[in-house]
């Protein structure tokens, strides 16, 4: 992907995605109510558990929608939904500002995967239609958190994988505009599996 085209892909999303401001959250606050957090999530943020993400370093924004969606079940998952039901939009915006204070640990790639993980990641495939996923998500894959496009270095590749699977079944839908499952009904199952690693181990 050409640098002119990122730029136009970048310009077009935010175009159609104007980002609401909010109120930032307490860290410290937040602290003490992901207590209940802990458990899948680790006390900061990293989780042990790869079907379970890492919260750490992630975008403060991200994690707000991601809580309000599961509390207004835009986003429905079986353990995240009923722990977002009770959640005030304090407590949320509390919580998305301590795990956006913590550092992520960054994993390792798959050798075997790294080349076409590599490549997906940071050109696409032009033919299929398919954008550098670093568009959105920067080059060291850190995001982009004031306009809410998730951090994915150090994401466990188990549950990124299961996530652009989600996106690309369409049993993830509260993407904004339907970007990212727009981009995942591109993908093969080896360029998930590829790219997930990739970002696991990126920094």
């Amino acid at each position: 992907m050409t640098l002119k085209s990122v730029v136009a892909l970048l310009a077009m999303i935010a175009a159609l995605s104007p980002l609401e401001i909010h109120a930032a959250g307490d860290p410290g606050a937040g602290k003490q109510k992901a207590q209940l957090c802990a458990a899948c999530h680790g006390p900061d943020g990293n989780s042990v558990n790869t079907a379970w993400p890492n919260l750490a370093g992630q975008g403060a924004e991200y994690l707000r929608k991601q809580l309000l969606d599961y509390r207004a079940q835009k986003r429905v998952n079986d353990q995240m939904s009923p722990m977002a039901a009770n959640l005030s939009d304090d407590d949320i915006a509390d919580l998305a500002a301590y795990f956006a204070s913590q550092k992520v640990k960054i994993g390792a790639a798959d050798p075997a995967r790294v080349e076409k993980g590599q490549r997906l990641y940071r050109a696409g495939n032009a033919g299929r239609g398919l954008p550098a996923c670093m568009a959105c998500h920067g080059p060291t894959g850190a995001g982009n958190p004031a306009a809410g496009y998730p951090a994915v270095h150090g994401q466990h590749a188990d549950y990124a994988g299961a996530q652009l699977k989600a996106f690309k079944s369409e049993q993830r839908a509260s993407d904004d505009n339907a970007v990212m499952r727009s981009i995942a009904s591109k993908m093969t199952n080896a360029d998930i599996k590829a790219v997930a690693s990739y970002m696991q181990g990126l920094h």
